[in-house]
């Protein structure tokens, strides 16, 4: 009876032990999202928009803002920092207390000033460097645009047109801009001649395309895609496929190559922000780019809803600037 008695002690014993452990490891696997989620914003949330107000990316950081700010219970705020073709607004986030509370929401030309800068010596931060990228919000992809009065209906004919046509200009969004590029690595790849006009933002662009004192440009989707559909300017390629217009052939398949770069907007913060932080605020991106207002907006406007990782950005990142680079030293860029 005693023999027993310890034996089912034991048994006993053992039976707990076991539970203990069980417990154990589910709370360990449970604690793991739950640590991603640690941290939390103790203040508002400053998100340095590098353009004038009421452009695309503009549009989209508020959009976000908006969604964020409901999920995080801090206010997320979009301040609008113009300059030096974004350079201005992204050394302030790159120079700010690396905790999640300043972030910067940039898109595709980062890319390219950033570059022509540091080309010129004239850089004040490196992307890869000193900032953490968290992730793209949205992509938009990028397009190649020309007024009615321009006898072309795609990139190839334009050139065609352009070999023989006298004192065209081609426009974008500031020097040192993804469209400064391109029109340089068109009339480079084409053997064509285009003066540069830079412009302050797309909505200036826009408006002097629409009245056709400039005969080719291009910016993000978002900003003209009212304007190709009702007619008043003509798509020529785009750089990367459109879900919202998959009718627009791209410039690879019109045979050019050097112009397929893929337009992005997205969210990044100074080097050295906590992972906790990055993790948490790629989530809350993540999150807010399925919410359904937010995909129909979206959509509305020809961006595509992303809400990738920090490790994806970070690799599109890289490749783009590894692509980039050599264009923009071959072409000899320069902000002035």
């Amino acid at each position: 009876m005693g023999t027993s008695t310890a034996i089912g002690r034991v048994n006993q014993t053992r039976r707990d032990l076991l539970k203990s452990a069980v417990a154990l490891s589910a709370t360990t696997l449970l604690s793991r999202p739950a640590l991603a989620q640690a941290w939390s914003p103790s203040r508002n949330i400053r998100v340095v928009v590098p353009f004038p107000a009421g452009a695309t990316t503009d549009m989209l950081a508020r959009l976000f803002a908006q969604r964020m700010t409901e999920t995080l219970g801090q206010t997320v705020l979009v301040e609008n920092v113009g300059g030096a073709g974004g350079a201005l607004g992204a050394d302030q986030v790159a120079k700010a207390p690396p905790d999640g509370h300043t972030l910067l929401f940039h898109n595709i030309t980062f890319t390219t000033t950033t570059t022509t800068l540091q080309l010129a010596g004239r850089a004040r931060h490196d992307i890869e460097q000193d900032f953490e990228p968290i992730s793209v919000g949205a992509y938009v992809p990028f397009w190649f645009l020309t007024p009615p009065s321009v006898p072309a209906n795609d990139l190839k004919e334009f050139v065609a047109y352009a070999k023989s046509a006298k004192d065209l200009n081609f426009g974008s969004t500031g020097p040192g801009s993804i469209m400064n590029l391109m029109g340089e690595v068109l009339k480079r790849d084409a053997g064509i001649q285009m003066v540069h006009v830079p412009f302050r933002g797309a909505a200036p662009l826009v408006t002097e395309m629409l009245a056709g004192r400039i005969q080719f440009g291009g910016d993000q989707l978002s900003s003209s895609l009212q304007h190709v559909r009702s007619g008043a300017l003509k798509a020529m390629a785009v750089a990367t496929a459109s879900n919202a217009m998959p009718n627009v052939p791209t410039a690879r398949q019109l045979g050019f190559p050097n112009m397929e770069l893929q337009g992005w907007n997205g969210f990044l913060a100074p080097k050295g922000t906590p992972a906790p932080a990055i993790t948490r605020l790629q989530q809350e991106i993540s999150t807010a780019s399925k919410h359904p207002d937010v995909q129909k907006r979206m959509t509305e406007v020809g961006a595509e809803p992303s809400g990738s990782t920090s490790a994806e950005m970070r690799d599109m990142l890289h490749d783009q600037i590894a692509k980039v680079r050599p264009m923009v030293a071959d072409l000899k860029l320069t902000i002035e």
